[in-house]
């Protein structure tokens, strides 16, 4: 058996792992790099491996930088299958294509612009007919299901609590008489979050893979992060300006939305109107209330009474390229959550073109943001950004709210390695910028001889 870490290893975007055993190739998620464009351009037109050999795919989730490659690997010829949780599944069914249009939009922009200059244009990734193709491969598996994928290879998804549907993947292979168990965490949440339930700690593999996005960062309580959501929001709202809130479509932006209908409810939310400008947002969350299965018990309970996590009367979806434009030119208060959540692409740039300047507006940081992204640059304060290749002056108010992340913090992550990572002989740091797997790392061999490996891209390790 052995293990090629193709993507997601040293960083935590475009997440993709194969896995070789059995006489079958077997890919661990197929997800979009985002950076510095042209590297994240080569990144995400190619690949490592002939995309023709691989047996299988597993998505841990729907994210983009998780999922979003998928379509191009058909159109380079895999043939499938896919497997997934059934929320996944569903939730790539509205995000995949709304990948290849965000793709169309920004190369038809960037296109108009280059071609201003006398540059040739852009093209897109992939089109609406390798997403259709994509769809048509996906096998759901419930949770807790063994299903035997090759013979001697059997796989069982796991709560992951970080989206919905969001699973740790456990691959066990028998081999030559000799049977592992390999985990896969994909991104990892952490317990007593609102929506979805606690990840499953039942797994106990040989073998290790797990995230490091906060491996060496702790997130504030989660009520301290309500309490910094209304004064950001009401502080904002004094001076005369907007709440601009870069959102991933699927998980953050639905936690945001819980927390504002909870601060809404306790009459601690200002009068004003509170924007989801994506549509896909829109049909993410209706995507959320189609999965009751991956609720918590305290959403179930609202549920019942009638409520909806979701939804509160200041809450209005925009659809429409108009609608979305026609807000730049309101003058009044409001909040708008837009994606992508590290500001690479869709909507939430044109919305940062027409608020960065102003310093009475401010830009709400709820997620963790990629190294060389637009969402980074402006966390760091840069005095300048560039959106859509022009400089624009960074003056707007800049906050971030790190207890809002769907990510477990580095002392979940040592919990979940200490419980789910009792019995593995070695652990494989993924997902997480250098410094942060060195800090999961070195806590890891604080407390246990366990060896620990932080692969780069294209290593490999023989099992």
């Amino acid at each position: 058996m052995r293990i090629t870490f193709l993507g997601g290893a040293g960083c935590v975007t475009g997440s993709c792992h194969l896995l070789e055993a059995a006489g079958k190739r077997i890919m661990l998620d197929c997800g979009l790099s985002q950076g510095r464009r042209e590297e994240s351009e080569r990144l995400n037109r190619t690949f490592p491996v002939e995309p023709g050999s691989v047996d299988a795919v597993i998505l841990s989730h729907a994210h983009i930088d998780h999922s979003g490659k998928l379509p191009g690997l058909v159109g380079a010829g895999f043939k499938g299958p896919v497997y997934s949780t059934a929320a996944t599944r569903d939730l790539c069914s509205i995000m995949l294509p709304d990948s290849a249009h965000i793709q169309k939009a920004d190369a038809e922009y960037v296109s108009r612009k280059r071609k201003a200059g006398g540059l040739p244009p852009v093209t897109p990734l992939y089109g609406l007919d390798q997403v259709t193709a994509t769809l048509g491969l996906f096998v759901t598996v419930p949770y807790g299901m063994p299903v035997t994928l090759f013979p001697g290879v059997s796989m069982r998804l796991l709560e992951a609590g970080h989206i919905l549907g969001s699973a740790q993947v456990e691959l066990t292979v028998s081999e030559n008489g000799v049977g592992r168990t390999v985990l896969y965490s994909g991104d990892i949440g952490y317990p007593n979050r609102p929506i979805l339930r606690d990840p499953d700690l039942s797994a106990r593999p040989d073998v290790l893979i797990m995230e490091s996005t906060y491996g060496g960062r702790t997130h504030e309580p989660a009520e301290e992060s309500v309490s910094r959501l209304r004064d950001v929001v009401a502080e904002t709202v004094a001076a005369g300006g907007k709440v601009v809130i870069p959102a991933f479509s699927v998980g953050r932006t639905q936690e945001v939305l819980y927390y504002l209908r909870l601060l809404d409810s306790r009459g601690e939310l200002p009068d004003i109107k509170v924007y989801v400008d994506s549509p896909l947002s829109f049909d993410a969350t209706g995507v959320y209330r189609l999965h009751p299965e991956c609720y918590d018990r305290e959403t179930m309970e609202l549920l019942q009474a009638g409520g909806s996590p979701f939804s509160f009367e200041k809450l209005r979806f925009i659809q429409g390229v108009e609608e979305s434009k026609a807000l730049n030119s309101m003058r009044e208060s409001m909040v708008i959550i837009s994606a992508s959540g590290m500001c690479e692409n869709g909507r939430i740039r044109h919305h940062l073109k027409n608020t960065v300047e102003n310093p009475g507006n401010t830009v709400l940081a709820v997620g963790f943001m990629a190294v060389n992204t637009l969402g980074r640059r402006i966390v760091e304060r840069r005095e300048t950004v560039n959106i859509f290749g022009e400089p624009y002056r960074l003056r707007a108010r800049v906050e971030e709210i790190t207890g809002m992340s769907t990510h477990a913090d580095s002392d979940q992550l040592m919990k979940f390695r200490r419980v789910v990572g009792e019995k593995a002989g070695r652990v494989v740091l993924v997902h997480g910028e250098r410094d942060q797997a060195e800090a999961l790392a070195g806590r890891i061999r604080g407390e246990s001889p366990v060896p620990v490996l932080i692969p780069g891209a294209g290593d490999i390790l023989e099992l």
